[in-house]
């Protein structure tokens, strides 16, 4: 036996002209609630009422956010500004705050090895000098290495 399983359950039916159940009920109120402000209220103010009415009607009719209807979303906005937060700070003594700070930079500047220019200009001038030293050192063992194996070449060594 067979049985039909009903298929596109999400789409809401279409009961009134192109709009659902729902669609048509906002809409219908929104209409109604523009028209009653418009004769209860001096012109003038009821058109500053009636957009953002007729803005709002027209938002819970068709706009969705995230695939999510308009009016959820208006839903957690008011239990999101109505309901209670937690906030927790913890409370320090400024006093205590600055004079760690004070601390920190105390100690950092002490750590930090201040030179006047005539001990830098030795400090790099050492540096050059031992970089070239080790330079020399270099080229005399490798000169050293080549003698080394020419002797033993010449010997008929095994160049070791």
């Amino acid at each position: 036996m067979r049985f039909q399983v009903p298929q596109f359950i999400e789409v809401e039916d279409k009961i009134i002209g192109p709009f659902t159940l729902k669609q048509f009920i906002y809409l219908a109120g929104t209409a109604g609630i523009i028209v009653v402000l418009y004769n209860a209220l001096p012109k003038f103010l009821a058109f500053f009422l009636i957009i953002p009415m007729g803005g709002l009607g027209i938002a819970l009719a068709f706009w969705k956010i995230n695939n999510k209807p308009f009016i959820e979303i208006l839903e957690a906005a008011f239990k999101y500004l109505a309901g209670g937060k937690l906030y927790i700070w913890k409370k320090q003594d400024p006093k205590v705050e600055i004079a760690e700070e004070i601390i920190r930079e105390k100690a950092a500047s002490s750590m930090i090895p201040r030179m006047s220019g005539s001990k830098l200009k030795e400090l790099t001038w050492n540096l050059d000098i031992k970089e070239q030293g080790a330079e020399i050192r270099r080229y005399k063992d490798s000169n050293l290495a080549q003698k080394t194996a020419e002797k033993n070449v010449k010997m008929g060594g095994s160049g070791e």
